[in-house]
């Protein structure tokens, strides 16, 4: 099959179009939103029954969405030795490389007397969204139940939607038992985010929410946010490649196709200053995607998302890439590791010939639920630290109050505050209580 893709050339943009590719939103269209906050105000309003109707509606659901225990055992049981061995190779990794992460308390003193503690612990309760319906991921299970489970989360409530027939996938079921889950409801969509942040009859809230997803997860983890936290705006999936004339049209190919691959609406964009290797590369897709399970929505994703970008140089393409500021960023280059080291807005970044974006997905133990829609400019990859929170904790001394007492009366009564300048002066005069 032929396959057209968009081609632009960079320098020839107006500010304007430039402006429209690069501030993109994780939650672009107006009419997703709007189905989102209807579903969360169903859940909200009226819990369970709210969940089940949806379900039926949009797919994904149980007439009872609580999966027993044995069902994962069974699935533990059933899977091949091969699949358990993936698993648990999976699952190491994603431990070492986040319980590395466990941050350190810090104590200062900026004045004598004054002492400030920053303290952080985990949090209670998590919910994790997995992906799941027409295609399952396991691995973003092991991408957010291991962080949450090093980091000693007391509770970790996973939701991931059930296929059309209402079977979850089994290798899903079989890493949930490895990993100890003991709640794993068979929800998904904006309902299965609303029932989590809100809680219904059978399913108590959690403190925060974590986890990728499809442009309605997505909005519904949005529109709950302040009800609980939430990690980020975590789909649709996206990758931006960066490339020169050495790179290999047929691997730069299918780094593209791995991520289109997520779904209909996933970026896939090919930056480059090579013309001769942006038609290599289309001549690749087009020879190769008529062999891949997921043809059709790979077509769509790229006839409708995918991008080639022309650039007269590469540091013009990493400029570019920084303002995109992709959720995969691959850098296939000849001086791919000293390139790489100019990317500062990107969720993960692939350095190389050798580095495809799949051993990240599966097998690294770096994490790969990560920032898109152009938010990996100001936020971070999922780590240990989403899992708990800090907190200040303030110590003084008298001799430590009367030496910042000064500065506290001076700003109290420069914003009319005297009720703050009062509780400094009250204390001093009775230092006694």
């Amino acid at each position: 099959m032929t396959l057209e893709l968009q081609h632009i050339r960079l320098s020839e943009l107006s500010a304007t179009e430039h402006r429209r590719i690069v501030r993109r939103s994780a939650v672009a269209d107006p009419a997703v939103r709007e189905a989102a906050r209807s579903i969360c105000d169903d859940v909200r309003s009226r819990g369970d029954a709210a969940v089940t109707e949806a379900g039926v509606k949009f797919g994904g659901g149980r007439p009872t969405p609580l999966v027993p225990a044995g069902e994962m055992r069974a699935a533990w049981d059933g899977v091949s030795e091969e699949v358990r061995e993936a698993i648990t190779v999976a699952v190491k990794n994603v431990e070492l490389f986040h319980s590395a992460q466990r941050p350190d308390d810090l104590t200062i003193e900026p004045v004598p007397g004054v002492r400030i503690d920053r303290r952080w612990s985990p949090l209670r309760s998590v919910g994790a969204y997995v992906p799941g319906g027409k295609a399952a991921y396991p691995s973003s299970l092991v991408m957010t139940v291991v962080p949450a489970r090093a980091a000693g989360v007391g509770r970790i409530v996973v939701a991931s939607p059930a296929g059309p027939d209402g079977v979850m996938d089994v290798t899903l079921l079989a890493t949930a038992h490895y990993l100890g889950v003991t709640e794993l409801y068979a929800m998904g969509g904006a309902q299965a985010i609303a029932a989590l942040a809100y809680g219904t009859g059978t399913i108590e809230p959690v403190e925060k929410i974590v986890g990728p997803g499809n442009a309605y997860v997505t909005a519904a983890k949005l529109l709950v946010l302040g009800q609980c936290a939430i990690d980020m705006p975590a789909g649709p999936s996206e990758v931006l490649v960066v490339a020169d004339r050495t790179a290999d049209p047929e691997i730069v190919a299918v780094d593209l196709l791995c991520q289109a691959e997520h779904g209909p609406d996933s970026p896939a964009v090919l930056v480059t200053d090579s013309p001769d290797l942006a038609g290599a590369v289309v001549a690749q897709l087009s020879r190769l995607l008529p062999g891949l399970e997921r043809h059709e929505i790979l077509a769509q994703a790229l006839s409708e998302h995918g991008l080639i970008v022309g650039v007269d140089s590469i540091p013009e393409a990493l400029a570019f890439a920084n303002e995109y500021a992709a959720e995969h960023v691959t850098v296939n280059t000849d001086n791919a590791e000293s390139d790489a080291a100019q990317i500062r807005s990107a969720g993960s970044i692939y350095v190389g010939h050798w580095s495809p974006e799949a051993a990240g997905d599966y097998a690294t133990g770096a994490n790969h639920v990560l920032p898109t829609g152009g938010l990996a400019r100001s936020m971070n990859p999922l780590g240990f630290e989403d899992f708990g929170s800090w907190r200040q904790v303030q110590t003084i001394s008298e001799a430590g109050l009367r030496a910042i007492a000064p500065t506290i009366s001076t700003l109290a009564t420069a914003e009319g505050l005297t009720a703050h300048r009062l509780s400094v002066e009250v204390r001093l005069r009775n230092p006694d209580g």
